[in-house]
């Protein structure tokens, strides 16, 4: 039995929703996009009044879908068939485009996922704004490998565009999402209001010391303000020194007791002197001896095993269980 073609495909959906009952479509609704929420309560909320007869046939109709075969078939064109009979077809065809593109619910997982290089070369031929944009909303240690493969100067000015970057409007995303669209298959998500400092200072974070150092005298020598808000805002290996003791007993459980020595052989007396004492005496003396042990060491090792403590930190920060205090630390850069 077909149902009146007026009805859409959206709106059969609505239909058997609000005919499953509450607890049901709320079970429905967890498994779904925002978007495809957000149009199907929009199509709910203007049914109106619906007949029995067409609850009915909906209904109907969806129980002889899916008893129509004695089993399923799980794969890309039986899914695609079943969207366009519930969903508007380019609402379908958007789905689909994101099942068959590179992993990542959003354009902007999809592009974390897509190697630094390929990355650089499509971007390289881009406006300085267009690429703002698009490093703005992408990870930042994938950011900071992209741009480390653009020109120099290419580079510096993208940088410079997204520290003047406010909130990103709906309108300029669609106008980056046509301009990917093609290899990179999107679902855009509706604003961004995130301070672009911060950006810059994440993207700073995930620099090697010698391309950090480079790319902040640049930016330095264009704005002096904007280096020093980003300054201001960068997570250092030495503001490990301004968490409790019991905050860094956290952290030391947590980091690869091989990469400790070699981090600290770079690190301030006080930063080593704060990890000393959230050891035992005979953990500390071994850890001392551990780094006397190195003998001199590549700056570039030394960022290697500094990062790699500094991202466990950071995800023990996001997650609330190691405290940072707000309190400015000189680095060091002599390492002997």
């Amino acid at each position: 039995m077909n149902i009146e073609k007026n009805v859409s495909g959206v709106q059969k959906v609505a239909i058997l929703m609000m005919a499953l009952g509450e607890e049901n479509c709320s079970r429905l609704f967890e498994q779904m996009h925002e978007e495809e929420i957000r149009e199907i309560s929009s199509v709910m909320a203007q049914l109106g009044i619906v007949s029995s007869n067409t609850v009915e046939k909906v209904c109907h109709e969806f129980s002889q879908s899916l008893g129509a075969a004695e089993g399923i078939v799980g794969d890309l064109e039986s899914t695609e068939k079943l969207l366009k009979n519930a969903l508007p077809a380019n609402r379908a065809a958007a789905i689909m485009e994101e099942i068959r593109g590179p992993a990542g619910r959003t354009m902007w997982d999809k592009l974390g996922n897509v190697s630094e290089t390929v990355l650089a070369n499509y971007l390289k031929n881009e406006y300085p704004q267009t690429v703002a944009v698009i490093l703005s909303r992408i990870k930042p240690s994938h950011a900071a490998k992209v741009l480390v493969l653009l020109p120099e100067e290419f580079s510096l000015d993208i940088m410079v565009r997204m520290l003047k970057t406010g909130t990103i409007q709906k309108n300029i995303l669609q106008s980056v999402e046509k301009t990917l669209r093609s290899e990179f298959v999107s679902n855009i998500p509706r604003g961004i209001n995130r301070n672009s400092h911060e950006v810059m200072a994440e993207i700073f974070n995930n620099f090697d010391r010698r391309i950090e150092g480079k790319f902040m005298n640049s930016l330095e020598g264009r704005s002096q303000s904007d280096a020093d808000q980003v300054k201001n805002l960068m997570f250092t290996f030495e503001e490990l020194v301004n968490i409790s003791g019991e905050s860094l007993i956290v952290l030391l459980n947590q980091i690869p007791r091989e990469s400790l020595p070699l981090a600290l052989k770079g690190s301030s007396d006080k930063l080593k002197q704060a990890f000393f004492a959230s050891m035992s005496e005979r953990a500390g003396r071994i850890l001392m001896d551990e780094i006397e042990d190195l003998g001199p060491v590549r700056v570039k090792d030394v960022d290697s095993a500094q990062n790699q403590i500094l991202v466990i930190a950071k995800d023990l920060v996001d997650r609330g269980e190691i405290d940072l205090i707000d309190q400015e630390q000189p680095g060091n850069e002599m390492i002997f």
